[in-house]
């Protein structure tokens, strides 16, 4: 096996070995329905977990008729509106409404922490995306209840690879039109090496942007040395936690409309925070949570 492939997957299996210890369920490629882009074995394990007579009622536990038409309703969903916006809300199928994701449980509820802990956080290595016969593989695919949230292609710099070659494959490789990397059906995309982070929201070819998820050095760019491991191991391991993930999903990410001043067509755009945004709120948000108790007392 190459060298370049080796060193690729141990970075792969470090973030997952990371991941799984922080709660994340491996997942599995065989298991991602490719036509309609959800993982089923996670998403028939939260249904039956949580809202058990809509199995039944949707058919999930056979690939027939009723199920199909259950996913193609579930798709439509999430392509007219977003996955944040069908996860946050559920979907209505025939008289029946199903939630999707279960937020972060408010403090001494513990019906609401006993339905967070039902979520289902699962990462799938090697996850065979593509729709065609050649089973084109991204690095990794997280996964919330079974519906896709972000992707990952892995570099290394001691193989002379780095996160511009990260960059550079999700926008030659990675074909904009494949449904997991249509608008909205992820809500991030991250290229990652053992020193930087970039991150788009919308994959559009040789078009798509990708911007900074680092933590700043020296009051410059990059991320600081780091004595417990890789100087990107913060994703991962305070930003993709559970409960960080679905703080940014519940309080950052989001789809607006904007409209263009000159042609005035209205477009959308997927927001994901940038890594000092999250930092500065996170920091101020224990005092003014303090400031608010103390005011209700």
């Amino acid at each position: 096996m190459p060298t370049t492939d080796t060193s690729e997957k141990g970075l792969e299996s470090l973030i997952v070995a990371d991941m799984t210890a922080a709660s994340w369920t491996p997942g599995a490629s065989e298991d991602y329905n490719r036509e309609y882009a959800v993982d089923l074995v996670q998403l028939r394990a939260f249904v039956h977990a949580t809202q058990e007579p809509l199995v039944a009622a949707f058919n999930l536990d056979e690939e027939g008729p009723a199920c199909r038409k259950f996913l193609a309703r579930l798709q439509g969903e999430i392509t007219k509106r977003g996955v944040i916006d069908v996860l946050r809300s559920g979907i209505n199928h025939g008289a029946h409404h199903l939630d999707l994701f279960y937020g972060t449980p408010s403090p001494g509820n513990p019906k609401a922490a006993e339905r967070f802990a039902a979520n289902r956080f699962s990462v799938t290595r090697q996850l065979k995306y593509s729709r065609d016969e050649t089973q084109l593989a991204l690095d990794l695919g997280l996964f919330i209840n079974g519906l896709p949230i972000a992707t990952f292609e892995l570099k290394n710099s001691l193989t002379k690879q780095t996160v511009e070659d990260a960059v550079q494959q999700y926008k030659g490789d990675r074909d904009p039109r494949e449904l997991l990397f249509q608008f909205g059906r992820c809500v991030v995309h991250f290229a990652v090496d053992d020193a930087e982070v970039r991150f788009c929201t919308h994959l559009k070819g040789k078009a798509s942007w990708f911007l900074p998820f680092n933590q700043g050095w020296n009051e410059g760019a990059g991320n600081p040395p780091n004595p417990d491991g890789l100087k990107t191991d913060y994703l991962w391991k305070r930003i993709l936690t559970p409960r960080g993930l679905t703080d940014i999903l519940e309080n950052y990410a989001q789809i607006v409309e904007k409209e263009e001043p000159k042609t005035r067509r209205k477009k959308r755009e997927q927001i994901w925070p940038r890594y000092h945004q999250l930092d500065v709120v996170r920091r101020l948000w224990p005092t003014q949570e303090r400031m608010v108790r103390a005011n209700a007392t």
